[in-house]
């Protein structure tokens, strides 16, 4: 299929390959098609799901379950031990769907918990499963990296599901991962439910209707619920609380503004109207502090960094550069940050609502025309957020240790409300029964078409096109070099 062939045409086609037993063709049709529009600047936060897609995967699944030859397998009784399965395309360090999973399991200490990879976006990172939660809870790892093609790995996968008979699934799949979402099927009689982590990228599985779907944010559970009509419930994401900012602790304690971001590459070096490259040196310009980024990033965004820093004679040591850190909660308190400027054009929930719950203000972007990238939902109603860099800049420069104060306790307040790990406790041992309200939209944000209109003119240009197909090309060879023989 070409890539400008539309889902109509796919759609046909995955039928004519089903007709003729091709069922890992479709898989990787579905795979593929997403895969390209993940990578495409222009589909970002537009769409959410395709009902066609899942469907196509869900077809698929059920034939190849009819398949299985169940005469042999040993299925295990958990009337006593209730197993919970975690469906997952990869195991990472780093992303906030990890960090998810590992609450799920600690808010269940004494059941079993299994996580099952597909890895079909490179290889896991085992051994920080191992080192990390492992240690502290029953949970096993078992992943499909040796397991062949796509059908092949959902073979492996159905198998295994059926074999383990659990007491719950839990779908966090990437957004591409048509093995996940073909695996599970409404005949197995399972209890399942998706975990909607991919939001900001056309996801397959948002379409399951006879799994529970999870929005864990309400920018997320309004779009579903009243934008898509999917019958959604609010899971809120949690932190353990590691204590607020002391309030002996004065803010601005040398005169001068401390503030921090924390993000992949992933969420900052994307195409957009204002670089995050080239606000951080005119913030340190503005404040006459320091500003720590904590996350993963390229060499050419530190050299732009470094570059304009020099530019505008900053010195280089007041832009500290830290490429993980296993907190970043504790990071914050560490640094004595004073204002938490959240990530753009892609926000980031869990950093943030660790920086809320540290006790530390925050400044949120209005992205130009997508909720669910700014996060302004997530914060505290009063938290400052800007449009333009200009308007960043004059809120840094003017913002006294007095106003920091007042806007710490509206963060940490927001945090005990909403964020507390007990919250994500009480909902899961009550089997769904807990209850907590949806926060209500906020009301600083508001769509810049024209802006955007700008943006979308941008993006249509050679320089552009040659950084997508480098970008889809990158993807490819990592695929290919963490065993995906058949991708």
């Amino acid at each position: 299929m070409r890539n400008n062939d539309s889902l109509h045409s796919l759609a046909q086609n995955a039928i004519q390959l089903i007709k003729f037993g091709e069922l890992n063709q479709v898989l990787k049709l579905a795979h593929d098609f997403v895969e390209r529009v993940f990578t495409e600047p222009l589909c970002t936060s537009l769409v959410a799901g395709s009902a066609v897609l899942d469907e196509l995967c869900q077809l698929v699944g059920r034939l190849n379950l009819a398949s299985i030859n169940q005469t042999n397998l040993i299925v295990n009784d958990n009337s006593d031990h209730p197993i919970f399965v975690y469906i997952v395309t990869k195991v990472q360090r780093s992303g906030g769907h990890t960090r998810v999973i590992e609450d799920f399991i600690r808010a269940r200490p004494s059941a079993q918990h299994i996580i099952l990879s597909s890895e079909l976006s490179g290889q896991s990172d085992a051994k920080y499963l191992k080192e990390g939660l492992a240690k502290s809870a029953n949970v096993t790892f078992e992943s499909a990296h040796k397991q062949g093609d796509l059908l092949q790995r959902l073979t492996w996968l159905q198998r295994r599901l059926l074999e383990i008979n659990p007491k719950k699934i839990y779908l966090f799949n990437h957004h591409q991962d048509s093995v996940a979402i073909a695996a599970v099927q409404p005949e197995m009689g399972f209890d399942i439910s998706f975990y909607h982590h991919g939001d900001h990228h056309l996801c397959l599985g948002v379409y399951l209707s006879y799994a529970e779907h999870i929005d864990p944010h309400p920018m997320g559970f309004h779009e579903c619920r009243y934008g898509l009509g999917i019958q959604n419930v609010y899971v809120p994401l949690t932190l353990n609380d590691k204590r607020s900012r002391p309030v002996e602790w004065p803010f601005m304690e040398e005169g001068t503004l401390t503030t921090c971001t924390a993000a992949r590459s992933n969420k900052i070096e994307i195409p957009y109207f204002v670089s995050y490259l080239d606000v951080v040196p005119a913030l340190l310009k503005v404040t006459g502090g320091r500003h720590i980024h904590i996350g993963q990033l390229s060499p050419w965004a530190l050299f732009r960094i470094r570059r304009g820093l020099k530019h505008l004679n900053v010195p280089a040591d007041r832009f500290i550069y830290i490429s993980w850190v296993p907190s970043v909660w504790e990071a914050l308190h560490t640094y004595r940050v004073d204002l938490y400027v959240a990530s753009f054009p892609y926000g980031g929930g869990l950093t943030l609502i660790e920086a809320m719950g540290a006790g530390i203000p925050v400044a949120m972007h209005q992205h130009v025309f997508s909720r669910v990238l700014s996060g302004i939902d997530l914060a505290y109603p009063e938290a400052f957020s800007w449009q333009t860099p200009s308007a960043l800049l004059e809120f840094c420069a003017k913002v006294t240790s007095e106003d920091l104060r007042q806007y710490a306790q509206f963060a940490r307040a927001r945090y005990e409300t909403y964020h507390r790990q007990t919250i994500l406790t009480d909902i899961l041992v009550s089997e769904g029964k807990g209850e907590i309200s949806v926060p209500k939209l906020s009301g600083q944000f508001q769509k810049r078409p024209d802006e955007f209109a700008a943006w979308v003119e941008s993006q249509v240009s050679f320089n552009h096109l040659f950084q997508r197909i480098v970008y889809r090309l990158a993807r490819k060879i990592r695929n290919k070099l963490f065993l995906i023989p058949s991708l």
